[in-house]
């Protein structure tokens, strides 16, 4: 909305300088010879001042940054803005730590918990790896579900 507002204004004064050249222009050649070449000469000059003046004001304009803060052209970010955007950073590597360190701790205690099923457990560890315990867990798993079997 304030480009638009900003565009309409600059509009503006482009149509009005319009007008007033071309008033000034009508005038112009009813002017004698020397007072039209003073004006030559001094809009010449006007022109030149008005470029550099407006490479000038480029120059300063100030920026709206990604922090919402401004900043003037030409002036690089303090140390201050530095130290500002590497603590989001910071705090993202320290959480991808935590995470992991969290993450391992739970898989050591998921282990820790088989480990001790297992030793608990009547059977002995290695008839867990035997082929045909594996099958007979399956064969009374499907016993298990099917009604009026026991």
């Amino acid at each position: 909305m304030t480009n638009s507002i900003q565009y309409q204004n600059q509009l503006a004064q482009d149509r009005f300088g319009l007008r007033v050249t071309a008033r000034l222009s009508d005038a112009a050649h009813d002017l004698p010879y020397d007072i039209s070449e003073r004006l030559r000469a001094s809009r010449m000059q006007a022109l030149s001042k008005r470029k550099i003046a407006a490479t000038q004001l480029s120059v300063h304009r100030p920026v709206l940054a990604s922090n919402s803060t401004l900043i003037f052209g030409g002036d690089g970010p303090s140390w201050w803005d530095r130290l500002a955007a590497t603590i989001p950073l910071l705090a993202l590597i320290f959480g991808l730590i935590t995470i992991s360190a969290i993450q391992d701790d739970n898989l050591a205690n998921e282990l820790a918990e088989i480990d001790a099923e297992l030793l608990i457990d009547d059977l002995p560890p290695a008839a867990y790896t035997d082929p045909g315990f594996a099958h007979f867990m399956k064969l009374r798993a499907r016993q298990d579900q099917e009604p009026g079997t026991e």
